[in-house]
């Protein structure tokens, strides 16, 4: 199987947060190891995990004067050194709590306690300080219980106490051991936690040079890749040929090139005459667009790979020469007067070692250190309106225009309500005058040529999601400084009814979903547009359907004010039954609120600069409870790219997999057999209330997620809780 290089590359390929295989060195000597890569807004976290349990105890044993904690890594310490290397910030928690039981035995002794790191050397500094100095974070800044001491614990008191921090000099990291000395005195007792090692960012990944001239190069030292050359990069380009890298020898050479805008070269010789290999695109390479290049050749083979096509694989000849001697520089680029590659190429390994292209770049005439234009190939993953923002070495995702956040702005922002909470968002601030507003952003939809100055709209658009078992209710209303309003309502039936009133009309216009129970405590989307007469709605995964103003409507709402969330408190006449489903007002989850560009609950959960604008009434309580699920179907795996590699991600060395005939058969039969269980059930269902008809019964109605699982590992818990857990515990909490 192919694995990713790092969690970075993980999160470019529109990963979220999870366990991941990476190997860090390629098709090096180390191998993959499974880390949990945690995705978020504006960095990517690498975090390997111990066998050491938190707050494990130490003491009691006279026999011992030291006792010695172990760290067992689900990684190999070779590997770990290859994270934390390419890393450019890494942290380990480390935590004593004691009872007479000095730590560091400061301010000028000997310690009684260390911790190993990285190449089996000691440290005598704790959490919150740095090497060098033999010191608590409570010494650094002068906090401790006891001021004569630099740790807490040194004071050495009869009630409990602690000093923890976090361990940041990375070349000392991972702790493997702890050993912990002041443990054998009658009434001593000790407990040491150290969390996992958490690395962010990839120096490796983002090495990056610009090329900007054909006679432009890069040079480094010969190539040593004698009896096998592993060799990766991606690369970015609108030019439609270039070399990548050469390096020669008397006669044997190796090179890699792009030879058309669809053809990528891998060509060598190490004594039998010259060997090409060429994969072959179906569209061009010179889009630029980030492409990655693979090529490998040893005694037995060689490879090329472009991307996911297919694996170009030539076999060695039985006889003949084997070693590649290599004896000139290597050039990256324009080489022996050839075109040079135009473009960008970054993170490129060999054997291993991934040269730096940057540093080189900066003291070399036609290169640029770094790459811009990184939106082209990875803009595509920020969803539901975020907006791809460029980053020296990477990009980011800004939600702040959606009523999503996360790493690709695709968590929902919600929250419950309890019965009588309420939540208006001002779409003007007291004291600003009117064509001040934020009508010219925000409130304005996001076609600019709709925007006006005296805050009148002809277009909305308008989407959220919500459960609720109560009604009658309002969901949603817009006010307005005239009579104009919009409302969303669930009617004492539980059918949904969308309201407008714009003047021109003697009653509202009223949408009503009739066929449909929407306060079944389910989530449920309502997505609704409006561009002039015309509105479409679209409710959960139904096909949009269209309604029309009537032709004495007004088509512009004028004026607008505030808007509402779970019911209405506004001064001025109120519509009689906007009046009457006000009470006792709507119980339940809301989710992504979405007018034009305001997200009134984001907004509220989020300190932006929106927030000023917002007044709740009551606690509001975060919960994603009223999320639909994702509605996007999975991709098949044909059409997937990265499906052997996710399928293959959690279970590196899993066996053959079943045929898609055998799982197609099966769920056949299982069908079938689900069929005829729940038609017995039903006759039998059938049978007993017909039996039992005059009989009382009592019927209790249990929302779907009342049962929870077990909770997720305490590791991901932290991190990023699982998406249907959350909804299934927020369901819990006020559906039971």
């Amino acid at each position: 199987a192919i694995y990713e290089l790092s969690c970075e590359a993980y999160k470019h390929l529109g990963k979220t947060s999870n366990y991941y295989w990476i190997d860090p060195d390629g098709s090096g000597a180390l191998g993959p190891l499974r880390v949990y890569c945690n995705m978020t807004e504006d960095k990517v976290w690498t975090t390997v995990y111990h066998d050491l349990q938190m707050q494990t105890p130490v003491g009691g044993s006279s026999l011992e004067k030291l006792s010695v904690l172990q760290l067992n890594y689900s990684a190999t310490m070779d590997q770990i050194s290859a994270i934390t290397s390419s890393a450019e910030y890494c942290e380990q928690f480390i935590s004593y709590s004691c009872k007479m039981s000095r730590l560091l035995n400061t301010p000028e002794g000997s310690p009684y306690t260390w911790w190993v790191g990285k190449a089996n050397e000691k440290h005598y500094y704790w959490g919150g300080s740095g090497p060098g100095i033999q010191k608590c974070a409570c010494g650094i800044e002068r906090n401790c219980t006891d001021p004569k001491y630099y740790c807490n614990c040194d004071a050495d008191y009869k009630q409990w106490r602690k000093d923890a921090g976090m361990l940041s000099y990375k070349e000392h990291l991972p702790v493997s051991q702890v050993v912990v000395g002041d443990v054998e005195r009658p009434g001593s007792e000790a407990k040491v936690s150290v969390g996992p090692v958490r690395c962010q960012g990839d120096r490796n990944y983002w090495n990056a040079a610009s090329f900007v001239t054909s006679s432009s190069y890069l040079h480094f030292s010969t190539f040593q890749g004698e009896t096998s050359a592993d060799i990766s990069f991606y690369f970015k380009t609108s030019a439609s040929d270039g070399v990548f890298l050469e390096n020669l020898g008397n006669t044997d050479f190796i090179k890699l090139e792009l030879k058309s805008a669809t053809e990528v070269s891998f060509s060598f010789d190490v004594g039998n005459g010259p060997v090409e290999m060429v994969v072959r695109s179906p569209s061009p390479l010179s889009d630029d667009q980030w492409h990655r290049v693979t090529a490998e050749r040893n005694v037995k083979q060689a490879s090329l790979q472009v991307d996911q096509l297919p694996l170009e694989v030539q076999k060695a000849p039985t006889e003949g020469h084997t070693r590649l001697e290599l004896y000139s520089q290597l050039y990256v680029g324009a080489a022996g007067g050839q075109r040079g590659f135009l473009g960008c190429i970054r993170a490129l390994r060999m054997n291993g070692v991934t040269l730096d292209l940057e540093e080189r770049a900066k003291v070399t005439p036609g290169v640029k250190p770094g790459c811009s234009g990184h939106c082209t190939s990875y803009g595509m993953y920020c969803a539901n309106g975020g907006k791809c923002v460029e980053k020296y070495n990477g990009y980011s995702c800004d939600c702040s225009k959606t009523a999503y956040d996360g790493p690709f702005c695709i968590k929902d922002v919600g929250a419950f309500f309890e019965e009588g909470m309420w939540l208006r968002y001002n779409f003007h601030l007291p004291g600003t005058s009117m064509k001040d507003l934020v009508s010219r952003t925000l409130l304005s939809s996001v076609d600019p040529e709709i925007t006006a100055p005296d805050l009148t709209l002809n277009k909305e658009e308008l989407s959220f999601s919500f459960s609720t078992t109560k009604s009658p209710c309002v969901l949603l209303y817009i006010s307005s400084y005239t009579q104009d309003f919009m409302a969303v309502l669930v009617k004492p039936s539980g059918n949904l009814q969308i309201r407008y009133s714009l003047g021109g009309t003697k009653e509202p216009y009223n949408i009503d979903i009739d066929h449909r129970n929407m306060a079944n405590g389910q989530p449920h989307t309502v997505n609704i547009t409006r561009n002039g007469r015309d509105i479409v709605l679209q409710l959960d995964h139904y096909p949009p359907t269209s309604y029309s103003l009537p032709a004495a409507s007004d088509i512009q709402f004028n004026s607008p004010k505030a808007l509402f969330l779970g019911k209405v408190i506004e001064i001025g006449k109120i519509d009689q039954d906007i009046y009457k489903y006000n009470t006792p007002g709507f119980t339940g989850c809301l989710s992504r609120v979405q007018f034009n560009q305001i997200a009134p609950l984001k907004a509220a959960l989020r300190p932006t600069n929106a927030s000023s604008h917002v007044h709740i009434q009551g606690e509001l309580v975060e919960s994603n409870c009223g999320a639909s699920p994702l509605t996007i179907p999975p991709m098949s795996a044909a059409t997937d790219p990265w499906h052997l590699d996710s399928a293959s991600a959690d279970f590196p060395y899993n066996g053959q997999a079943i045929g898609d005939g055998v799982n197609r058969n099966s769920a056949i039969i299982g069908g079938v057999i689900a069929v005829v269980i729940f038609t017995i059930l039903c006759t039998l269902v059938f049978l007993i209330r017909y039996m039992f008809r005059h009989k009382g019964t009592y019927h209790t109605n249990e929302a779907k997620g009342a049962e929870s699982a077990e909770s997720a590992d305490a590791a991901i818990m932290n991190n990023d809780p699982n998406f249907t857990e959350t909804i299934d515990e927020s369901k819990k909490e006020w559906l039971i």
